[in-house]
């Protein structure tokens, strides 16, 4: 069943929604798109640093991206301003992860895949990173589910129940940064963010309650990319924009939906 590119394409999508949906939650929650977006950035210097030292992608993507995101997270916390901290950090991560690439002939390339991601060139090993990362994730986002959700509402409530904001934020920023890392060459730098927030944005129109919008993005995420990679196949279109236009599109429906009801 493996052996069909599409179905090992589809199967890798499904994998990494069961993450993105309730982590994109959290973002949505905290506003966080922007932290999602610097952190996706980095992941393009990431790429760079692998392929110049040998090491494996996946893991020198999660270094750079969980580095990003932790120092996103320490300078937030000291009282600089966090949309300036992100928009420099950002842009710098992914110029000069651009600027290291240009000197690696087999990356430069490549480049158009990390950005925009090859979702249809998934192997059976790129499947089992990605089931396994998105697993992951999901087991920690439901063994820290209260506490994220606690601090989500108000830190002085969390506090008083006995929960450490600074810690779940810990938590959070670890599964942001190794679901960049799984996603990387599925949907590229560029769409990470997107696939994070839109199925969690649609989700939110029509869920009630933060377990329902949690399924309910990870449905309207898995719908997007069975979506997405269908148009690509009937319009030779490229597989992630694709993924996240079905995304976009079934956000506009929830709008609709919502505004009916």
């Amino acid at each position: 069943m493996f052996d069909d590119f599409l179905v090992r394409a589809a199967f890798a999508g499904i994998g990494l929604t069961l993450a993105t949906g309730p982590l994109g939650s959290f973002v949505v929650w905290r506003r966080m798109a922007f932290f999602g977006d610097a952190t996706a950035h980095a992941a393009i210097l990431g790429v760079a640093l692998s392929f110049a030292f040998g090491a494996s992608v996946y893991l020198g993507t999660l270094g750079v991206a969980l580095a990003m995101a932790l120092t996103v997270a320490r300078l937030s916390g000291r009282g600089h301003a966090v949309d300036t901290t992100l928009g420099v950090l950002a842009h710098s991560a992914l110029a000069f992860g651009l600027v290291a690439a240009s000197f690696q002939s087999g990356l430069r390339v490549d480049l158009s895949a990390w950005l925009f991601g090859d979702i249809l060139a998934v192997s059976r090993t790129d499947l089992i990173v990605v089931w396994g990362g998105a697993l992951a994730v999901l087991a920690l986002l439901a063994w820290r589910w209260q506490g994220l959700l606690t601090s989500t509402i108000n830190d002085e409530l969390a506090m008083a129940s006995g929960i450490n904001p600074q810690r779940e934020q810990l938590f959070l920023t670890v599964a942001l940064a190794l679901t960049v890392a799984v996603s990387i060459k599925i949907v590229g730098a560029l769409l990470i963010a997107a696939l994070l927030i839109i199925p969690a944005a649609a989700a939110r129109q029509i869920a009630r309650g933060p377990e329902a919008m949690a399924v309910s993005a990870t449905g309207v995420g898995i719908c997007a990319v069975l979506l997405g990679l269908w148009a690509s196949l009937t319009f030779d279109t490229p597989a992630g924009p694709s993924i996240v236009s079905a995304g976009t599109v079934l956000f506009v429906a929830s709008l609709l939906l919502r505004r009916r009801a």
